[in-house]
């Protein structure tokens, strides 16, 4: 019989945090594997560190096995990592934020998992899409996730201008990130390229001390970058969303 790939959350911020975001139940089932897949190795130990302040871990830290799974990994990778669970041992996939496999790299692992019989099991945790569309006051019967847009200012223009048409047409929020040093040129593109009456939220630090989460039309965005009143977003994380009129 297979193990279980259990699909473990991560904080949104610090590992300090840890225990006041992630649930114990899950902080206890993180606590009896010994195998983990993570995105870095370093970061997954600091993790696993955290959890140890409250659940004693099933082995000694140096004797956990940690693989790491990142986007230069190559897909023939993957077989050999799933092969301890095929032998009937448990594993976790962990994320360096949020929840796996959404906007992460271990989605390939977990599609692998199903097509041969291993059972995954994700566990509750923050979401920062989940989050945010919580907090936009924008649809929430409707919406998607477009990842990054093209980093092509043109390319990018008509992204956005293609999202907005479906926004309207379909009344469907619109979910983008970027990478958090280039916060404030999404914002920008945005409010560029969208209708004036277009609702634009801002989404940032989500979960932490230092969260912030606005939703204005995109002519009131424009109207403050134009005085310099840009949101507090600088190389943090961060969720775009929209909703065409």
């Amino acid at each position: 019989m297979s193990g279980t790939l259990f699909l473990i959350p991560n904080t949104l911020g610090p590992t300090e945090i840890l225990a006041s975001v992630i649930p114990p139940q899950v902080l206890e089932m993180t606590a009896r594997l010994d195998y983990f897949v993570a995105e870095n190795a370093k970061t997954a130990r600091a993790f696993l560190k955290q959890v140890a302040l409250t659940h004693p871990l099933a082995r000694p830290l140096q004797q956990i096995e940690i693989v790491e799974l990142n986007v230069n990994t190559p897909a023939q990778a993957l077989a050999g990592m799933l092969a301890p669970l095929e032998a009937g041992r448990d594993a976790g996939l962990l994320s360096e934020a949020g929840v796996p496999a959404v906007a992460d790299p271990g989605a390939d692992l977990v599609r692998l998992a199903h097509q041969r019989g291993v059972t995954v099991r994700p566990l509750v945790g923050p979401s920062s899409l989940l989050l945010a569309v919580m907090a936009s006051g924008l649809n929430g019967q409707s919406f998607a996730f477009n990842g990054y847009l093209p980093t092509d200012a043109t390319l990018r223009t008509k992204r956005i201008r293609e999202l907005e048409l479906r926004s309207r047409q379909e009344k469907q929020t619109q979910l983008l990130i970027e990478t958090p040093y280039r916060n404030a040129a999404m914002l920008e593109a945005l409010v560029a390229a969208c209708q004036p009456q277009t609702l634009v939220c801002v989404a940032t630090d989500l979960s932490l001390a230092s969260e912030s989460v606005r939703t204005q039309p995109a002519a009131a965005w424009k109207k403050e970058l134009a005085a310099g009143k840009a949101p507090d977003f600088h190389k943090k994380p961060t969720v775009f969303l929209f909703l065409a009129a």
